[in-house]
């Protein structure tokens, strides 16, 4: 008697799986070099930096004293106050009864410190926006560095990167390591309308502070008067609507809440960096058995925290985060 697939079905497996483990899509994580990495801040919860202010010189006369001004000065503070972590376990049976659990457990491990990482990146980013008053056109000498975009529909424009161009010029802020990280949806906008633009270019001004994976995955989009552009999906979105009086174009702007925070800063070095930041726990994992259940527990835990170290060199333009012009 022959043997074919209907009289063999006991022999046949309904199911297949394959020794590929699918795993989630993750895009390039942000360069340590966008904040100040505080390296003297070993211990403790919270640190406090000490700032100086610019002097002003004074007009002399002869035969008639000086005047005698106060040095200028000031701290900044910063928190460790950041904790986060996860966890998981396999039991004895799982082990014993499954396949490719080891393979499993090293892929989990992987999602859980790319879970910090995203977090920590996610948070720098709100800690940027959050850095910049809303409500307020955060003026440095006299130029705003916060403002609702000029566009149709609170989009962006090109006038939006040449004043924030400018009031940053205003503030001394240096012209090499400026960026801008913007939403999808504005680079969208960008790529529509601004491809023929004499004050763009194709090629990123500022190479060495950006690495691969960031400059690869987040998009490097264009360099528009001077600003390296870059996409990210973890803009944070305001949770108030907000009303800008006197703001850049002229009018009061309003813009409802949901809208999104485009940062630009300088990187240049860690005198001009706006955003400071410390790891007290960078991402850990460690493993232990409970014999009482059975089971291989595995945790990852970090502390970290973010400070504001300087407003000049943080601008915040303010766009729809769905209108596309």
């Amino acid at each position: 008697m022959s043997q074919t697939t209907a009289n063999t079905q006991a022999f046949i497996n309904a199911e297949q799986y394959s020794n590929f483990i699918l795993t989630n899509l993750h895009d390039g994580m942000l360069p340590g070099a966008f904040y100040r990495d505080v390296s003297d801040f070993g211990s403790g919860t919270t640190i406090h930096i000490k700032t100086v202010g610019t002097r002003t010189i004074q007009d002399l006369e002869e035969n008639k004293a000086q005047t005698y001004t106060p040095i200028d000065s000031n701290t900044i503070s910063m928190s460790i106050d950041t904790y986060v972590g996860d966890g998981l376990y396999v039991t004895d049976d799982l082990r014993e009864d499954g396949d490719q659990i080891d393979t499993l457990l090293a892929h989990s491990a992987q999602e859980q410190t790319r879970a910090i990482q995203e977090d920590f990146e996610t948070r720098f980013l709100a800690r940027a926006a959050g850095a910049s008053t809303a409500g307020d056109r955060n003026l440095v000498n006299g130029f705003e560095h916060r403002w609702v975009a000029n566009g149709t529909n609170n989009t962006i424009t090109l006038d939006d990167f040449r004043y924030m161009a400018l009031s940053f010029d205003k503030a001394n802020v240096p012209g090499a390591g400026r960026i801008a990280i913007v939403d999808p949806v504005v680079r969208a906008t960008i790529e529509g309308n601004f491809t023929a633009a004499a004050a763009m270019s194709y090629n990123p001004m500022f190479e060495g502070i950006v690495n691969e994976g960031f400059a690869r995955d987040h998009k490097f989009v264009r360099n528009i008067f001077g600003w390296d552009i870059y996409t990210s999906n973890r803009l944070p979105v305001t949770t108030a609507s907000e009303t800008i009086a006197g703001s850049v174009f002229g009018s009061t702007a309003a813009l409802a809440a949901g809208a999104k925070p485009n940062i630009f800063m300088s990187v240049l070095d860690d005198n001009t960096k706006p955003i400071m930041a410390a790891w007290r726990r960078q991402p850990k994992a460690e493993a232990g058995r409970n014999k009482d259940l059975r089971r291989d527990e595995l945790t990852v835990s970090a502390r970290y925290g973010f400070g504001k170290q300087r407003h000049d060199t943080l601008g915040v333009l303010l766009t729809s985060a769905t209108a596309v012009e």
